[in-house]
């Protein structure tokens, strides 16, 4: 028999820790290699993770909520091979005699911390949320017993503790009890005292929010959980800057709406004002290629690719699938995929392959009206483009005259580590170009 070690995937560029939302399978179910072991959500996606092996569940790791590194290990399988057991045949066995216990027990004396050790093995093995959330409240994790497998300290473990408003910390902690020996120890020199601002700012606490009589209480959910950290990190690391164009979209509704209709009986789906603008977009990030970048700490990687990450949301989430090299894309295309990837985000269909390398990203916040709104950038991108609502609006026209038009503003969030207003400036004004640009005569949608 040999125990395999089945680890957090990679599920998506840039993803560096996965959360188990939900456990499959359970200690002792036998599973063949392929079978679905537990569902896992990130920052970008919801995944099942597969059995690299066939065998027998021997220890699940983590636990329902925990969040583990990309590589941690989340479980072991047992499966039939003799792997290890090769590996160990021909070493040199230990003497198992009851001399031989005997002499090895008097060598080394039991303390209560190594009888600790023997009877949790697992108690010091914490997963980067036990370890965040024991940072954040200044938890001294020795001091905490674990009921987890192997004596292992769980978030609830830790959770509990906060909750007790009893928190041992390092100060508190008990002084150990020294066995007698023959010498006395020699001071140790004293070490430099570490200046009080050195100490890591704790997080603010969550917020304790008064329930009453016909409050209603909603749970916080893995997916709306990994969306709420990915949009804190992106504010908390990029510096948000924010302008804003107008634009005279006339010509182009004029053109989508003398088109729409015969497109959508010929080719079974709806030609969107937005594929015209994602379109536009695309175009323009070729010519002005600084936008297609992103903040690599030490560098700014400009991007070969143009992929446009769109935002398409459910009534408790936010995907974003990407539109693979949209610039080499027709309108009627780009219409296609936004169909497709839209129906796959609400039926649950989305893989993670179609939400990853994405360079731009270009959200719809028009179809459910907005004029104006600032987007957070989806991180580690360097930009986002809010595309509002086409609204009829009078605009002073040439020579003074009055008309009315229908106009749109698009708004930009950039990272001010990558992009400066000039550029964003002229991407946009170009943007515009285009857009105003668009009409039977100049456009093919084909």
């Amino acid at each position: 028999m040999a125990v395999e070690k089945i680890t957090m995937p990679q599920l998506g560029e840039s993803v560096t820790e996965g959360t188990i939302s939900r456990w499959i399978v359970s200690v002792g179910d036998k599973v063949n290699k392929y079978d679905p072991l537990a569902e896992v959500m990130t920052d970008k996606v919801n995944a099942e993770i597969p059995s690299s092996f066939t065998g027998t569940i021997k220890e699940l790791v983590a636990e329902d909520g925990d969040t583990l590194a990309v590589g941690e290990i989340i479980c072991y399988i047992e499966t039939e091979g003799g792997g290890d057991a090769e590996a160990t045949a021909d070493a040199p066995k230990e003497e198992s005699t009851p001399a031989a216990a005997a002499s090895a027990k008097a060598e080394a004396p039991t303390t209560p911390a190594a009888q600790e050790d023997a009877d949790a093995p697992n108690k010091r093995r914490y997963s980067p949320a036990v370890l965040r959330l024991a940072q954040e409240n200044n938890v001294d994790l020795e001091q905490v017993k674990g009921s987890g497998a192997g004596g292992r300290i769980t978030r609830k473990d830790i959770q509990a503790v906060i909750d007790s408003g009893n928190i041992p910390t390092a100060d508190s902690k008990p002084a150990a009890t020294q066995a007698p020996t023959s010498e006395a120890p020699k001071a140790a020199p004293a070490a430099p005292s570490a200046p009080a601002a050195a100490s890591a700012p704790k997080a603010a606490q969550p917020v304790n929010v008064p329930v009453e009589a016909g409050d209603i209480e909603i749970p916080v959910t893995g997916v709306r959980k990994a969306i709420a950290a990915n949009m804190l990190r992106s504010k908390h690391e990029a510096p948000h800057a924010w302008t804003m164009i107008e634009v005279d979209a006339t010509n182009l509704v004029e053109y989508r709406n003398s088109l729409k209709s015969e497109f959508k009986k010929k080719e079974g789906y709806n030609l969107t004002f937005f594929a015209f603008f994602v379109k536009a977009v695309a175009q323009a990030l070729k010519e002005f290629p600084q936008i297609n970048s992103m903040w690599a700490g030490d560098k700014i990687v400009q991007k070969k690719d143009i992929n446009i990450s769109i935002a398409v949301a459910t009534d408790d989430a936010l995907y974003v699938p990407v539109i693979r090299n949209a610039d080499e894309k027709t309108i009627k295309g780009i219409a296609r995929e936004i169909t497709e990837l839209a129906n796959k985000v609400r039926a649950g269909k989305l893989t993670s392959a179609e939400m990853q390398g994405g360079t731009f990203t270009v959200n719809n916040t028009g179809s459910f009206g907005s004029v104006q709104s600032q987007g957070i950038i989806n991180y580690p991108q360097a930009a986002i483009l809010q595309v509002e609502s086409i609204v009829k609006r009078p605009v002073v026209m040439d020579h003074g005259m009055i008309a009315v038009r229908d106009m749109v503003n698009l708004c930009m969030s950039l990272d001010h580590r990558v992009l400066d207003g000039l550029v964003c400036g002229r991407f946009l004004a170009r943007v515009k170009e285009i857009i105003e640009k668009m009409s039977k005569e100049n456009t093919s949608i084909y």
